[in-house]
């Protein structure tokens, strides 16, 4: 069993497990930061940024070979634990040759399908009028001032997809629900559990008959929207894969929701508008949900929310669909009947307005103050690069980070100097070490296999222990583009029996309680299923193979099976009865060794083996093995 890392990324993972016959990809995470070495792409012409000078090469292209760790066509079936890992599906499913199958539920479907549509549009509305690549050869790159100087496999990185290649991916996925069973060939059994951290995010089960791999990505123990963590079917596991661990294992996510409140109150009270970069579905939820309970209390019923994004209004109606993806207070909301999550009444009463962009009704519609939810997180593309440069230049108005994925002084570089007061509030519901810690305490796997970064504690807090996993046996650690032998072997096999072998059976018992059987038969192995069957044999007649049935290998009468031990005493006992009487005995870790000296023969008795040794001397041979004989059972 092997494990190849395709990604360096612990939160946006990338691993192809090989186990028996199959090759499974582990989710297909897109690692986005690279956008940040880049300009943003307003929506509207912005004087500032066109003024800033560009970088013009004088060399021609250069064709890179990319060096594949792993034929991806060789791929049977990816499994997708939650949407944010599956924004590099496209690039897996159309580029590779891949002919198998994705698994995911479907909310992770759904919803991840919103963000690739939202990725699109993003780009595609603001096309690039020239297109550059000569930047990427090596002797280029080095000219080019950072961070893009120092960027690591530039050559790997890629345009984003049309909306039909996502199309066309998604068209692939099978939809599978929790703790549903699906057999892979015939080999494995894959089955997702419910991990807690988003609408139908998954752990995920791969388990033959004798052996259990779990893989653990993106879980939370947490009380928010989506159904609980299922632990317990994690018990009893051989390996478990364990990656998406909270980016942010110092910040408290209550913590962090009650300065988001506190910061934005503030600002809306002093007149200014508040900006919150955000992804169109997750978190999100949570934060109107806070904002719902906040709102009166802080004396902000008058103020608009605005939430843009091209699938805003999908998004907002999918979390009020998914009833049973839901955690249960919000399941029995469905059925009082009332809307799960509160928004739809922030919506009924116009608290909250949601458009597809800041043009059409959302120009007529605006007013400020104002709380603004709009993406991209990066602050390199989508409505947020207009609202940035509208805004950016007074101190009454504030920006909060929620979404941890970017670091926020990177992204805010292309707008400085900026006026405009800056929070940091990052909401990372995933597992913390100490969660973790006592997770892997109590399904006690056999052994754990995780990212390097987790076996360490981050450079800039070297001194805290409690940042990283400390497990006995130590975790196996894996890094980018390394392959890993998992420390287990498969020693067992199921094998099924045919009624009419195994009514030709005769056990013997071997000891109370234990019986045994001898059997030949023919391995009958299809598609990783094996089955013992009668002998069946060919007689050629008239130069034709008549296929005729034959009695069971058994009655052919195969070499018997001994069990049993010889008993040193009575042995002894025996020999001297049938005149053997010269026996010296010697002791060995394993036995004894018996040499009889005026027969010149040494007889060697082990727990689980006997020799003879009597040279030029068949008879006596014959009568000694008679004689051990007699205290063994023949099966």
């Amino acid at each position: 069993m092997k494990l190849y890392c395709l990604s360096g990324h612990p939160t946006l993972p990338c691993n192809v497990l090989k186990f028996k016959s199959t090759t499974i990809m582990l989710d297909c995470g897109l690692d986005t930061t690279s956008v940040l070495s880049f300009l943003p792409l307003p929506l509207v012409h912005s004087p500032r940024l066109s003024k800033l000078p560009g970088w013009i090469s004088k060399d021609g292209t250069v064709n890179l070979e990319k060096v594949e760790l792993l034929d991806l066509s060789t791929i049977d079936v990816i499994l997708i634990s939650n949407y944010h890992c599956m924004m590099a599906l496209p690039y897996i499913t159309e580029h590779t040759g891949f002919t198998g199958t994705v698994y995911a539920t479907e909310p992770t479907l759904q919803i991840g399908r919103l963000l690739m549509e939202e990725l699109v549009n993003f780009m595609e509305r603001v096309p690039k009028a020239q297109s550059a690549t000569c930047w990427k050869n090596k002797e280029i790159q080095r000219l080019l001032p950072g961070p893009l100087k120092d960027a690591v496999d530039v050559w790997t990185w890629k345009r984003c997809y049309s909306m039909q290649e996502v199309n066309s991916a998604l068209s692939k996925v099978q939809l599978v629900g929790y703790s549903q069973k699906v057999e892979l060939f015939g080999a494995v059994q894959i089955s997702p559990l419910s991990s807690g951290y988003s609408l139908g995010s998954s752990n995920w089960i791969i388990q033959s008959h004798h052996e259990k791999v779990s893989y653990v990505s993106g879980s939370s123990l947490l009380t928010t929207h989506p159904q609980p963590m299922d632990q317990s079917s994690l018990k009893n596991s051989d390996v478990l894969i364990l990656t998406g661990l909270t980016q942010m294992p110092t910040a408290n996510p209550d913590g962090m929701l009650g300065e988001f409140c506190s910061n934005l109150a503030m600002t809306i009270r002093a007149g200014g508008n508040v900006l919150v970069p955000c992804y169109s579905s997750g978190v999100i939820y949570d934060l109107l949900e806070c904002l719902y309970q906040f709102i009166e209390s802080a004396s902000l019923g008058t103020t608009p929310f605005y939430f843009i994004s091209p699938v805003a209004n999908s998004s907002l109606e999918f979390s009020q669909i998914f009833a049973e993806w839901l955690c249960h207070n919000k399941q029995t909301k469905v059925y009082l009947p009332e809307p799960p999550f509160p928004h739809a009444e922030l919506i009924q009463t116009n608290k909250l307005k949601h458009y597809p962009s800041i043009h059409g009704d959302f120009s007529s519609d605006f007013r400020q103050p104002c709380v603004v939810f709009t993406g991209h997180p990066s602050l390199r593309f989508g409505d947020v690069v207009h609202f940035m440069e509208l805004w950016g230049k007074s101190s009454l108005n504030t920006i909060i980070f929620t979404e941890p994925d970017f670091s926020y002084l990177d992204a805010l570089a292309p707008y400085q100097p900026l006026a405009m007061k800056c929070v940091y509030c990052p909401i990372d519901t995933r597992l913390n070490f100490h969660q973790v810690s006592k997770l892997l305490k109590e399904v006690q796997p056999l052994h754990v296999v995780c990212p390097e970064q987790y076996t360490q504690p981050p450079l800039t807090q070297s001194h805290r222990s409690d940042l990283m996993l400390e497990l006995q046996p130590p975790p196996m650690p894996y890094r980018r583009c390394s392959v890993l032998s998992l420390p287990f072997r498969r020693r067992y096999e199921r094998v099924y029996i045919l009624p009419e072998l195994a009514n030709s059976l005769v056990p013997s018992e071997v000891k109370p309680g234990v019986s045994v059987a001898t059997v030949s038969a023919v391995l009958h192995s299809k598609d990783n299923k094996h089955t013992l069957q009668v002998s069946v044999c060919g007689a050629r007649l008239g130069g034709k193979r008549k296929r005729v049935p034959e009695e069971p290998l058994l009655g052919m009468a195969p070499k018997p099976l001994l069990s049993g031990a010889v008993p040193l005493e009575a042995f002894l006992a025996t020999l001297q009865k049938h005149g053997i009487t010269e026996v010296k005995v010697e002791e060995t870790a394993d036995g004894h060794i018996l040499h009889l000296q005026a027969e010149d023969t040494l007889i060697q008795l082990e727990e689980d083996n006997t020799h003879i040794v009597c040279d030029n001397n068949e008879p006596l041979r014959t009568t000694l093995r008679d004689l051990v004989l007699r205290f063994l059972q023949k099966l």
